[in-house]
């Protein structure tokens, strides 16, 4: 048995699993939420029950650091000995890795050099590889696992940007993608559901404070929603998703700002936060929503619209669509969101069931029985597709 650690760190947050492999087995799971706000989460499994933490989380060094006195503290292990590899989940490797590799220097400079196309997360991906490296023994392998690797696969129509083509072949301007882990395992899921037919049309919509949509053909990714950057496509968190790119010059001249000052807002001031004026956790927004708060609700609508214009689109780019699944912490647990993106899907044939649609982080089929194209919820585990890469290349 090997034990590897498997480390999803978000922008603001830190998922983990300890998990035997070959056999798959959960030893332990948690998370660290709202990391950079002013009261922090921590949740990790001991045997099988949840220990909540509540305490300032200001950086991802701080969350590493509690998850592994935790897991000493708990005796998960009775030693960081026992840690035999750690797979970390890195957001952009350009046009560099199409493929899982084992850490090296040259591997983390690569990944620094992509921080711009990534802005909110290869920087804490490298500071949680970091962090982990100092912590753990020498003999402790490393690997990166890149969102981006799964959608290598888009054709050149559809990662090309309309721009000069200097700025492709000089400066790799395309569209990359990201969430490319989750999209991968729930795509197989998805097929697996539908009785793994030869020829599939998935589409998978990953919701959380970081979103996106995907098209999977195949088993394939020909289309994604994020681009060059995770900035582009649907409204998240913080990130405004598509707009007019004039828009960064128009505000640039009238506030006195710089284009990297706007952008910033782009990125950490935007989306359902920037529209509700509340949070960017959909938690506080949809709170806010029930106390009857308008601009709130609003945001809210705006973000299940976007998500079912890009339904829409890539229906269109497969010529048709078998199953739509539903996955990440918003899709899995948020079944009235999922009603309101799937209210705009009635020219698809489809048919929410209600009764079936009340289910919260459980994998389930959530349309009706004759329903034209299957509706699905499914739990995503990045985790789980980071350890099989990681114990593949370090044995």
């Amino acid at each position: 048995m090997v034990k590897v650690m498997a480390v999803n760190a978000g922008s603001s947050s830190l998922k983990f699993q300890l998990i035997n492999m070959p056999s798959e087995e959960v030893i332990t799971s948690g998370l660290v939420e709202r990391i950079g706000q002013e009261v922090g989460n921590f949740v990790i499994k001991v045997n099988g029950e949840k220990i909540q933490t509540q305490t300032p989380i200001p950086d991802h060094q701080v969350a590493v650091d509690l998850l592994l006195n935790a897991l000493v503290d708990h005796h998960i292990v009775e030693s960081l000995e026992e840690i035999d590899a750690v797979g970390h989940r890195v957001v952009h490797g350009g046009e560099d890795f199409d493929d899982s590799v084992v850490v090296d220097e040259e591997a983390v400079k690569k990944v620094a050099d992509l921080a711009e196309l990534a802005p909110l997360h290869n920087p804490a991906n490298i500071i949680g590889y970091k962090a982990f490296k100092e912590a753990l023994p020498d003999h402790v392998g490393h690997v990166f696992v890149f969102d981006t690797a799964f959608h290598q696969t888009l054709d050149k129509e559809r990662y090309l940007y309309p721009l000069p083509l200097e700025y492709y072949t000089d400066l790799k301007v395309r569209k990359y993608g990201a969430h490319g882990t989750s999209h991968k395992y729930v795509s197989q899921q998805a097929i697996e559901m539908l009785g793994n037919p030869k020829e599939s049309r998935i589409i998978v919509c990953h919701l959380g404070n970081g979103a996106s949509v995907t098209a999977v053909k195949g088993g394939e990714s020909v289309d994604t929603s994020m681009g060059l950057t995770p900035l582009e496509g649907l409204i998240m968190g913080t990130r405004s998703g598509d707009l007019d790119p004039a828009i960064i010059e128009f505000i640039a001249n009238k506030e006195n700002k710089t284009a990297s000052e706007v952008l910033n807002i782009l990125n950490k001031e935007s989306g359902v936060y920037g529209l509700s004026g509340v949070s960017s956790d959909f938690r506080d927004v949809k709170a806010a929503r029930a106390e009857g708060n308008k601009v709130a609700a609003a945001a809210l609508d705006a973000y299940a619209y976007r998500v079912a214009k890009y339904i829409g689109a890539y229906t269109a780019a497969m010529n048709g669509v078998d199953a739509i699944a539903f996955t990440a912490g918003l899709g899995e647990n948020d079944d009235i969101t999922r009603k309101a993106i799937c209210e705009y899907l009635g020219y698809l044939g489809t048919e929410l069931d209600e009764v079936k649609n009340d289910v919260h982080g459980e994998t389930a089929i959530i349309s009706t029985d004759d329903s034209k194209v299957t509706l699905l919820c499914v739990p995503t585990n990045e985790e789980l597709m980071i350890a099989r890469d990681t114990v593949a290349l370090v044995k």
